[in-house]
């Protein structure tokens, strides 16, 4: 059996040489506060649509159960901090929004890819077994990530770090090296609430708590229906996820603008034009977002999530585009586009409109759109 202090200044230094910015260690024990919580937010049904959080739920609340043997955990992050504030292009009502960490390569790919370098290195310097998983699978990353010391789950349920604020990509190795664990890090918000405040839909209904439900990530990468009325103004231009709770974070101040080049912001996804976005069929959605988490969405709710922001943008000249998508085969497109013509028509374009339309629509959601 290796030194423990010897064994964790190699996964440091193998860590750093794979492109990761922060290491800590834990053990697997010790997360049964945090597997209470999830199973009251999955009570709440807090989870919504996520139907997979209600699988292996055994293995999130307790990692041996997932692995038996597993003696250390290993939690890796990334860092993926912005060049620009990122509540900027919110003012921006003709382009669409997508979070920071999407604008990139996929980071499930990146981080799985070095994550796999580090274990090996591992495996063939002290014979342990290894697991590696990046979000995915069943391990509740944020917990184990606070208990090792690398930050702390803020307000907003989202790990801080004193380093590197909100902009962390984790990662985590299970072995069955057994390491001398880290110290956890404590809580630093104090009373702050700005990541509170700031949510557009009121997605925490209290700290420390989120309803997913409410919250504009879920609604435009998770959720495959028609969104709800209510937060439709709220979501703005974004088009896909929400940086506002993180952005906001003080902590930011301490962040650093990433230097991994796999997370530079492609420029056509740093400040798309809605009027180019809408007109994506699946052939060009699936060229555009080639290598980016967007893809996994597909091309009908991202259109839902174009259409959305074009209601808000006031941008008449889209009428003609928006159009075109009153006859596209996805109720859910055809819907949406009826309430961004809605929302961008005079009275007499509109009801010129729904008068062709109407009478021909067979789906109830859509028609319900069209009546008012």
């Amino acid at each position: 059996m290796p030194k423990t202090s010897a064994a964790k200044d190699h996964i440091l230094k193998a860590a750093q040489d794979a492109g990761f910015d922060v290491v800590r260690i834990t053990g697997p024990e010790g997360l049964e506060p945090n597997a209470a919580y999830f199973k009251q937010f999955l009570d709440q049904g807090h989870h919504g649509d996520m139907a997979w959080m209600t699988q292996k739920v055994d293995r999130r609340s307790n990692p041996k159960v997932l692995w038996s043997e597993v003696k250390s955990i290993i939690l890796l992050g990334m860092n993926y901090g912005p060049e620009e504030d990122p509540a900027e292009i919110l003012k921006l009502k003709d382009r669409g929004n997508i979070s920071v960490y999407a604008r990139g390569k996929d980071y499930h790919d990146v981080v799985k890819k070095k994550l796999k370098q580090v274990a090996r290195d591992l495996h063939r310097t002290y014979q342990a077994d290894v697991k590696v998983f990046v979000d995915t699978a069943p391990v509740m990353e944020k917990p184990l990530a606070a208990k090792s010391g690398l930050g702390w789950q803020g307000k907003h349920t989202n790990l801080v770090s004193r380093e590197f604020g909100s902009w962390l990509f984790l990662g985590s190795i299970f072995t069955t090296l057994e390491l001398g664990a880290d110290l956890p890090e404590t809580t630093h918000c104090g009373s702050c609430r700005k990541c509170l405040d700031i949510c557009p839909t009121n997605a925490f209904p209290a700290p420390n708590k989120l309803d997913a439900r409410r919250c504009i990530s879920y609604l435009t990468i998770e959720y495959k229906g028609h969104i709800a009325r209510e937060f439709r103004n709220p979501m703005g231009n974004r088009i896909y996820g929400c940086d506002d709770c993180l952005a906001v974070c003080p902590w930011n101040k301490y962040a650093k603008i990433l230097s991994e080049p796999a997370y530079m912001p492609r420029p056509e996804l740093s400040f798309p034009a809605l009027g180019d976005l809408v007109e994506l069929d699946d052939t060009a959605f699936r060229h555009v977002f080639s290598g980016s988490p967007i893809k996994r969405i597909g091309r009908d709710y991202f259109i839902r999530n174009v259409l959305i922001a074009i209601g808000n943008s006031h941008e008449t000249a889209l009428i003609p585009k928006v159009t075109k998508h009153l006859v596209d085969p996805a109720a859910v497109i055809r819907a949406m586009a009826v309430w961004a013509l809605y929302n961008l028509c005079d009275t007499a374009q509109w009801r010129s409109l729904k008068a062709v339309h109407l009478a021909a629509e067979t789906d109830e959601n859509v028609r319900q759109e069209w009546q008012r």
